[in-house]
């Protein structure tokens, strides 16, 4: 553990690098407030000793001499204290700011798979809570440990100057107290890493239940969403309730050792007083000095809470900075040169890392720039895997992905993604206008731009029609608008991006049939002139396509035109019939409601 706290420790340090400046002169600070501090029961015992043994000696000027001196340091001490406070906490700002940028920049690094086994409130809870702490830790941690340091080794040999035998004596309580103090440090660490893991359970489950309120309204489900959330906010409680029982036998212990100190002090002072090994003057500031010991060590002891605080803070930082990134620019990656679109697949074979079942095996293909290829099949028999390969939303297990003779792997991301468009089922909108969530698909695009790729998308009339045009506020995910009008501005965003390959997945399986016509002509305008990746669900919308892969459990079980494949009377055959029946069936109930 310790070997763990000391190597977060180390990887932590560089943080500092860029403030190293402003750290230096907050120890500086650090050190005037603990002199400040010292000099105070030096200037005691001076007076108390000419107050017993020469107060003729004792003027008026040298009274108002110490009275300056002691007002002088409060100055220092102030204005130190100030910076401290201040600069010193803006320092520890700028540390959790710089730690949060790079953690979001290492998030959009990382694939698919670490998102698919990752609880989205859990990350939340990492970039935001769990860094909220580091600016007290990063500020505070090297602060309170140089302080301590001073203090404890300053009053040390300044006691030992008194009586080494009684310094000895009140110092013995130290060992034990550090001893005790680190059980319950541990025992609140563990209590508070449990606290922040519950904390990014209850914001998972609260994120997964408020995006999906209308799923929870339309079953009446409420009194279950509750339970599920009492349920994990007593969980919640439980841990604080662990936490908070440690911290008070870490209260109660500090308290008893600082009271065994005094007494020490109190009994041990006293008895070398009457044998005369320790003056009056000398016992009075002893007691003061074992007062700045004493707060010390306390006020270490408590800064340990927040201690773990940080640390635990810093320790799940980097749980997420070490997840691997697994698609990244192989060393010597060049940009895509797109010359016609071709695309081809190599005995291409992929697993994913979770569960290794193989999902495509030695799948073999060559699609010309310009066609439409339509993958039709069952549920989980790799449509969808086998377009998110192109891109590398993730990489395959054996073979390769070339695009115009170029394997993927050896291409920049950014040029590999940049060629490739895609329209999905479940469309994502920002929270934001019409305008930009188009403007999404060219960052920077004018308006004139995004107004023609909107027309081009059959989106532009229905969007005039909204009650603030292209500056309506869709809402979260874009509940304002329907099914249909969410499509059809995803394919604007598509057309303003303007790729040679575009993947279209399932875009109109949710739709209704009209909202279904309209986004199917904006698919085929959208398709002419690509290389199209066409995932249909329904197959009565890619009779038209280049060439229809049927993909099963075992492959490319069949490849043609559809009016090939309808004559092989086979696998497409069959689910052809199947979905153009289910086709009929629909719109005749359609009718009868009508």
């Amino acid at each position: 553990m310790e070997k763990n706290k000391k190597g977060l420790i180390r990887r932590f340090l560089p943080y500092f690098s860029k403030y190293k400046a402003v750290l230096v002169f907050d120890l500086f600070c650090a050190a005037l407030t603990t002199v400040c501090e010292l000099v105070l029961p030096m200037l005691v015992r001076y007076i108390t000793d000419k107050g017993i043994n020469d107060l003729a000696s004792l003027t008026v000027q040298t009274v108002l001499k110490i009275g300056a001196l002691y007002l002088f340091l409060r100055l220092v001490d102030a204005g130190a204290n100030f910076f401290m406070a201040s600069i010193g906490h803006i320092m520890g700002t700028k540390i959790e700011t710089d730690m949060r940028s790079d953690m979001f920049a290492h998030l959009q690094k990382l694939s698919f798979n670490y998102f698919d086994n990752t609880k989205v409130g859990q990350i939340m809870t990492r970039i935001t809570t769990d860094l909220f702490d580091i600016t007290e830790f990063a500020h505070h941690c090297p602060e309170e440990f140089f302080i301590a340091f001073i203090k404890i080794f300053g009053s040390f040999i300044i006691l030992c100057n008194v009586n080494v035998w009684l310094t000895l004596i009140v110092f013995a309580v130290v060992p034990p107290m550090v001893v005790v103090a680190m059980y319950f440090n541990h025992k609140m660490k563990e209590m508070f890493r449990s606290q922040r893991r519950q904390l990014g359970e209850i914001n998972a489950q609260v994120e997964d239940s408020l995006l999906g309120v209308r799923v929870v309204k339309s079953f009446a489900n409420e009194d279950l969403e509750t339970e599920k959330f009492e349920e994990g906010n007593r969980t919640f409680y439980n841990v604080k309730r662990k936490r908070y029982f440690y911290m008070g036998g870490f209260e109660a212990s500090n308290r008893l050792f600082d009271g065994l100190m005094n007494l020490l002090v109190l009994i041990a002072g006293a008895l070398f007083m009457i044998n005369g090994q320790v003056q009056p003057a000398d016992l009075v500031a002893y007691m003061l000095y074992v007062g700045t010991l004493i707060a010390s060590i306390r006020r270490l002891v408590q800064f340990a809470e927040q201690f773990q605080q940080g640390m635990t803070g810093v320790e799940r930082f980097f749980q997420v900075m070490d997840a691997d990134v697994e698609i990244f620019d192989e060393p010597g990656s060049k940009p895509l040169e797109m010359k016609a679109g071709d695309v081809t697949f190599e005995n291409v074979s992929f697993h994913y890392a979770d569960d290794g079942k193989q999902v495509l095996s030695h799948i073999n293909l060559h699609v010309n720039a310009g066609e439409n290829v339509a993958l039709v099949g069952p549920s989980g028999g790799g449509k969808t895997t086998l377009c998110n390969l192109i891109p590398r939303f993730y990489d395959v297990t054996t073979g390769r992905i070339l695009i115009d003779g170029q394997d993927v792997r050896t291409v920049t991301l950014d040029s590999l993604r940049n060629q490739i468009g895609f329209v999905q089922q479940d469309v994502y909108l920002f929270s934001g206008t019409v305008f930009e969530n188009i403007q999404y698909g060219k960052p920077g695009a004018s308006r004139e731009e995004v107004m023609e790729a909107a027309k081009q998308a059959g989106a532009h009339d229905f969007i005039l029609g909204l009650a603030n045009g292209y500056d309506t506020y869709v809402g979260e995910r874009g509940v304002k608008l329907s099914g249909g009008q969410k499509q059809r501005i995803s394919i604007a965003r598509a057309f303003l991006k303007n790729p040679p390959i575009m993947i279209l997945d399932e875009a109109t399986s949710a739709l209704d049939n009209e909202s279904e016509k309209l986004v199917q002509a904006s698919l085929e305008k959208l398709s002419k002139g690509r290389t199209t990746f066409t995932i249909a669900h329904r197959l009565t919308t890619i009779r038209g396509a280049t060439v229809i892969l049927v993909l099963t459990d075992k492959g490319i079980e069949e490849k043609g035109t559809h009016q090939e494949l309808m004559e092989k009377r086979g696998v497409y055959y069959n689910l052809y019939n199947s979905y153009a029946l289910d086709d009929q069936q629909r719109e005749g109930e359609t009718h009868e409601q009508v």
